[in-house]
């Protein structure tokens, strides 16, 4: 009897240990997701990309398996890449220069926001593997603004965007939205910008590109919405000698994190905005869309990314 009881004193922990190791496992497999979370960005060139730092961050952050990756998909191969992400378990991806434009005619459907935008930026990958395209860079943009100058107001005065690309068209839906009374729009080709202003309506005017420095002139806001100032690209052509001491300048380019027109307006005197923070926030109603997740823009993810330009 004594043997039996010391057996059974000997057996008690191994059993508590057992059933808390049960119970970690349990909920282990509760807490985790059902599967493992897959998004891309995909672009021509694409490794410059600071996308799978920013969503590498977030898994972790919220502690889900997943990853992000980029893709290098050259121009002319985007169907056979965006259909190839259903089966392959990808909930989505976004798109960068060249593709923005190119998606249009291949998704199944185009929301409202990307189809008044003429582009899109974000595919979300269904359960029927149809794809939806949607265009997250108009709020990336305006919420950069709302978080770097929160003083700034739609209706401050003209605004200036420089541009008639894809990024410009998102930049010119957000600020219209906003309320943007009288909005000068600059490229160097004006059939494409006259193209936005006959799109959108409203109070969008063209101005030529001769003209650019002029169309700064009592702005309360500048915004290069071109590719002009990238890393490893020219400088954007224009003098700001016409820009009011008191206007914000804005930039889309977050590579280098200032750009030669950043550097000027600085150099002025101006308040300035590049575009990491557009990078960081239309990420957000891309994870909701993706995964149905909400997620912040901590100082810590900021930093992150920074530090890395």
């Amino acid at each position: 009897m004594v043997e039996l009881r010391l057996g059974l004193s000997i057996l008690a922990p191994a059993a508590n240990c057992f059933q808390e190791f049960r119970a970690g496992a349990l909920r282990m497999l509760m807490e985790r997701p059902a599967r493992f979370l897959m998004a891309a960005v995909m672009g021509w060139p694409v490794m410059h990309s600071r996308s799978p730092m920013l969503h590498g961050y977030w898994f972790e952050r919220y502690g889900l398996k997943g990853a992000y990756v980029p893709l290098l998909i050259e121009p002319g191969k985007l169907e056979p890449a965006l259909r190839s992400l259903h089966p392959l378990g990808f909930a989505g991806c976004n798109l960068t220069i060249p593709h923005k434009q190119d998606a249009l005619a291949i998704v199944d459907e185009v929301d409202a926001v990307a189809k008044a935008i003429g582009a899109i930026s974000c595919v979300v990958v269904r359960e029927d593997g149809s794809l939806l395209g949607t265009n997250n860079d108009c709020y990336g943009f305006i919420e950069n603004i709302r978080e770097a100058a929160p003083d700034w107001r739609a209706d401050g005065g003209p605004v200036a965007v420089i541009g008639a690309g894809g990024g410009a068209r998102a930049v010119v839906y957000g600020l219209l939205r906003e309320g943007v009374r009288e909005l000068r729009l600059v490229n160097r080709g004006r059939a494409r910008a006259q193209a936005i202003a006959d799109e959108f309506g409203g109070p969008v005017t063209v101005i030529d590109w001769a003209d650019r420095a002029r169309a700064l002139e009592g702005c309360s806001m500048a915004v290069n919405a071109t590719s002009q100032g990238m890393q490893g690209m020219d400088a954007l052509d224009i003098s700001l000698e016409h820009l009011t001491a008191d206007a914000l300048a804005a930039d889309i380019i977050y590579i280098p994190r200032e750009t030669p027109f950043l550097a000027a307006a600085r150099m002025r005197g101006n308040r300035t905005v590049n575009g990491l923070g557009m990078l960081l926030h239309q990420g957000r109603p891309a994870w909701r869309a993706w995964f149905g997740r909400d997620v912040e823009v901590t100082t810590d993810l900021r930093k992150l990314i920074d530090a890395s330009l």
